[in-house]
């Protein structure tokens, strides 16, 4: 029986993309991906959400392309800027399955130093009943750890749970652990997937009838 969905935030609840910085600076989109790739890739980033500091990091940076000193620095100086809004139809759904009964949870890579930023920013995370943030965990997905905290500070059950996620290899990482895993494309997609995976499991006759109460 499925009780508690858990949510990435970055491209399912929250749209977080450094080209909304980026682009606008240099006036061209594909300059902006030149850099976004061969300067400062995603990669880099993880660092921060596995729990670096971003200084460190940006010194680092900085001393391996000195002519890109100004927009490195950007990345998080002006990191607020990368935020857009929430996903269009997420905060919908969460209302939806939170008036459902359904147990609410978030499982984000994110850097420690970032994420304060945005934690009353948006009201979609004020619906969650917990979550867990890799950069204050030192640990990120798709390792095994970060799923593990969650489910044990929350007392949740892995085959009770659903995860949430826009990165396959994230949503592959839970289910090593036993958590069911959705990959995300669009509100609509993934209404959709969850009511039929709740009628496979027999938790409701429909996504809109009485879910189970945790």
């Amino acid at each position: 029986m499925i009780r508690n969905i858990i949510f990435d935030f970055g491209a399912v609840l929250l749209d977080w993309d450094p080209r909304h910085l980026y682009v606008p600076y240099f006036g061209d989109a594909a300059k902006a991906e030149w850099f976004l790739t061969e300067i400062c890739p995603y990669s880099w980033n993880t660092e921060a959400d596995a729990g670096r500091l971003t200084a460190e990091m940006t010194e680092e940076r900085v001393a391996m392309f000195p002519e890109w000193e100004k927009e490195i620095r950007m990345y998080y100086g002006r990191w607020i800027e990368m935020m857009g809004g929430q996903i269009p139809g997420m905060e919908a759904l969460v209302r939806d399955l939170k008036a459902r009964g359904y147990g609410l949870y978030g499982l984000t890579n994110w850097s420690r130093e970032t994420f304060p930023l945005v934690r009353d920013r948006y009201p979609v995370l004020g619906l969650l009943d917990g979550m867990v943030v890799s950069g204050e965990e030192m640990t990120a997905k798709p390792g095994p750890d970060l799923y593990r905290i969650l489910l044990e500070r929350y007392g949740l059950q892995a085959d009770e749970c659903v995860f949430i996620d826009d990165n396959p290899a994230n949503t592959a990482g839970g289910e090593a652990v036993g958590i069911r895993g959705l990959v995300f494309r669009d509100a609509d997609q993934v209404r959709l997937a969850l009511d039929n995976l709740l009628l496979e499991r027999s938790d409701a006759e429909s996504f809109g009838g009485n879910a189970p109460r945790h």
